[in-house]
């Protein structure tokens, strides 16, 4: 079973930056792709971001496309968020979530960590 937790998330101003963390247990990450969702208060889940298990593609929604970067680090079993130039409207709770595919995972993966609350305000 895998495992999944988030971590990173914060209180920042418009424009600056935040690492979200998505680490996993279990089961090695290397083998799913990962993406990241978010969601806020009165709106639909978003998914953000996912990045495949082989090939390492990427793929970004429209609204983070430019500011937002999906990675892995395998050695420590993690995939990051690096998230730039926030705005107000990036405000919501990221989950990261894992499957077989991106496609998949998209869809509503298997596997999902509790969340991590990401606040952009002045």
């Amino acid at each position: 079973q895998l495992q999944l937790v988030e971590s990173g998330g914060g209180l920042v101003q418009p424009g600056g930056s935040l690492r979200l963390s998505c680490s996993a247990s279990g089961l090695t990450l290397n083998v799913f792709a990962v993406a990241w969702f978010r969601q806020a208060p009165g709106k639909e889940r978003e998914g953000v971001s996912c990045i495949s298990k082989s090939s390492g593609s990427t793929n970004y929604a429209d609204s983070v496309k430019g500011r937002f970067t999906i990675s892995r680090d395998t050695a420590k079993n993690t995939v990051y968020l690096q998230m730039n130039s926030l705005k107000p409207e990036d405000t919501a709770v990221y989950y990261c979530a894992a499957d077989w595919s991106c496609i998949q995972t998209l869809k509503g993966g298997r596997y999902w960590g509790q969340g991590t609350q990401v606040t952009v305000s002045s």
